[in-house]
Formats: C-alpha cells, sequence, structure tokens
C-alpha cells in the first residue's frame, strides 16, 4: 500500500499555482487637468458647450481679445480668456453698454475657460464648458494695464464684513453693472457673495424683476460669477435648472447670510473640551478624461494635437486674484441694535 504524501505536498498537489505578484505599482492615470490645462489653442470644430458646467468641455472655443473698448483681461498668464461665441459676445456688449451709459469705467475681467474648457489645475470647479466668467468689481483704471500690473494686481473686497458691503469700496455702480449684466436674456445666474445680494437687494427699489437671476454664494466677494445658459446647437450641454421665482430677498438670503457668518468663539472661561485628532478625510479623486463627456476625447485631440502620455506636476504660479491679507469675509457683522419699547400709556376705555 502506498505512503500518502506529506501534508505540504498534498497542499501543493490540489492548490492551483498563483500569479506572483507584480512589485511595479499602477501607473496613475493622467488628470483632465493635466490634458485640458496644457492645451494652449481652441479646438478647431464647430463651437459647442459639451456636458455639464464642472464636468465637461469645450469645442470651437474662441478667446476674448486682452484690450477692448471698455475691458482690459487680468492673469494673461493663465490663458483662460476663452469661452463659447455667446459668452465673449455677452462680455462685449455688457463693456460697451454699461460705460456707452456712463454707469462703469469699464470691466476688469477675470477667469473665464480654457482654451477647450475642461477642469482647470487652479481655482474654480466650474468654468470647464465655456460658459461662465468672473467679472471683477474693482474698476478699471483709465489707463491700458501692463502686462505686469495684470499680473500683480489684487482685485478689492466689497465687504465690510462678512454680512455687511463697505460703502467706501461699493456703490451704485457695482449696482448698476450687476443689474444690466442680469436684464440679459442669455444670463441664467450671477453669483454673488451673501452680503451684496443683501445691498443689491436694498438698492433696488420697486425694479425688482432682475434679482432672481443674482444668486448668493460663497467667496464672489470682489468679483461676481456670469453664468450663460447652454446655446443653440449644444446638444449635450447640461442645462441648469431654472432660479426659483421671487426676488430672493427673504428667507433664503438670511440663510446664506448665516452660513457665511463666522462662528463666535467660546468665552475664554468657557470648559474646553477635549479634542479628539480628526481622522483626515481621503482626498476626492481626480476627475479623468474618461469622467468627462465621451466627445471631450475629440475636443482634446482635435486639429492634430498631442496631449501628454505621462503624468507630469502642472502648476499654476499665477497670483491669486483674491485681496491679499484680507479680513472681511472672516470678520463678524455687528449684532443689531436691540430696540426698548417704549411705555405704553394705560387705556382710559
Amino acid at each position: 500500500m502506498p505512503k500518502p504524501p506529506p501534508p505540504a505536498a498534498k497542499a501543493a498537489a490540489i492548490t492551483p499555482d498563483k500569479p506572483a505578484a507584480s512589485s511595479k505599482p499602477a501607473k496613475p492615470a493622467l488628470t483632465a487637468k493635466q490634458l485640458f490645462g496644457t492645451v494652449k489653442t481652441a479646438a478647431p470644430l464647430e463651437a459647442r458647450a459639451i456636458g455639464w458646467y464642472a464636468k465637461g468641455c469645450l469645442a470651437g472655443g474662441e478667446p476674448i481679445a486682452v484690450n477692448g473698448p471698455g475691458w482690459q483681461v487680468m492673469r494673461l498668464s493663465r490663458n483662460r480668456n476663452w469661452g463659447h461665441p455667446n459668452l465673449v459676445a455677452l462680455i462685449e456688449r455688457l463693456a460697451r453698454e454699461t460705460t456707452a451709459a456712463g454707469e462703469w469705467p469699464g470691466l476688469l475681467v477675470g477667469d473665464m475657460s480654457q482654451p477647450r474648457g475642461g477642469p482647470m489645475i487652479s481655482g474654480h470647479a466650474s468654468h470647464q464648458v465655456g460658459l461662465d466668467a468672473d467679472i471683477w468689481l474693482t474698476p478699471m483704471p483709465d489707463r491700458k494695464l501692463t502686462r505686469r500690473e495684470r499680473e500683480d494686481m489684487s482685485a478689492v473686497s466689497m465687504l465690510r464684513n462678512a454680512g455687511e458691503v463697505d460703502p467706501k469700496v461699493w456703490g451704485e455702480g457695482q449696482v448698476k453693472l450687476i443689474k444690466r449684466a442680469a436684464s440679459y436674456p442669455e444670463v441664467e445666474r450671477i453669483l454673488v457673495h451673501p452680503a451684496l445680494k443683501k445691498a443689491l437687494c436694498e438698492a433696488a427699489g420697486t425694479d425688482r424683476g432682475w434679482l432672481n437671476k443674482v444668486r448668493p454664494y460663497f467667496g464672489h466677494y470682489y468679483h461676481f460669477h456670469v453664468r450663460i445658459g447652454c446655446p443653440k446647437g449644444s446638444s449635450n450641454c447640461r442645462s441648469q435648472a431654472p432660479v426659483p421665482s421671487g426676488d430672493g430677498c427673504g428667507t433664503e438670503l438670511a440663510d446664506w447670510l448665516k452660513r457665511v457668518a463666522p462662528k463666535p468663539k467660546p468665552p475664554p472661561t468657557a470648559a474646553k473640551p477635549p479634542v479628539k485628532p480628526a481622522k483626515p478625510a481621503p482626498p476626492k479623486p481626480e476627475i479623468t478624461l474618461a469622467d468627462l463627456p465621451p466627445d471631450c476625447g475629440a475636443v482634446l485631440t482635435a486639429g492634430g494635437h498631442q496631449p501628454p502620455t505621462k503624468p507630469a506636476a502642472v502648476v499654476d504660479r499665477s497670483k491669486n486674484a483674491a485681496p491679499e491679507k484680507d479680513k472681511t469675509i472672516s470678520t463678524a457683522a455687528p449684532a443689531p441694535a436691540k430696540t426698548v419699547p417704549s411705555p405704553t400709556k394705560a387705556s382710559t376705555n
């Protein structure tokens, strides 16, 4: 009778061979911002906004001129003065009409989109389909700025604190500029800081039909964000839900002002509970080309463009447009004064 195999040999006889684990780590996928953030020219295709404002690309984009009658483009090193032709035409119209009416000395145009849209290497989540533009609330100087000035100059905060505008820098000009932009039918939304929305509500008077397009949002205290709707011919552009009815100056605005109000510091005598070290949240996965609409692959390679094939660090070295060392956005608004009711006379009836 043959002897049974030893345990080790028996195990080897019934266990299938496993492939040896690879010692090479998986290659990281190229991120969409690496692909779109390095393209210098537009896709030579019919103009189309493709996808969603925060997940898409731009075909047939056009640049707005860096200087024009009533505007100057800032941060030229970023190459973000591109947009769908409809957006470029709207900014030019706003500059032309607001200066002709004597309402505003001229636009300082901030970020629009990259030549082929897509995710940016810094700053915005949106601005990807050529339908968004930032306009500074700082008046344009009465001279042509140098390239260096456009890189170094900072915008001015319109806030006195997180709940109020500063009347030294905010006034009738900013109100008229935003109102005119909101009056254009192509414009679907204008994003501003809640304190700016509050100031617009207070200044609007009886003509309030334009206010519902002006939406309160985080940031946007030194510029306003213009967003137009999906253009004709952009069949795979995803539209945003319509803005709610009404002027937005009531409960919604009050809720937003609470959201941006700095949290009060506890009194020094208050007992501090032990602080548990928070586990850092895992970083969100980067958007890749596969996450964008399929047409964005053709946009990326249109005109013979050869995108990079190896991941590489892409750094935006331009200066942030936000005011330097600004504390207005983190300063709490003063509490409203308490009103003491006047004593009432006893009724003789």
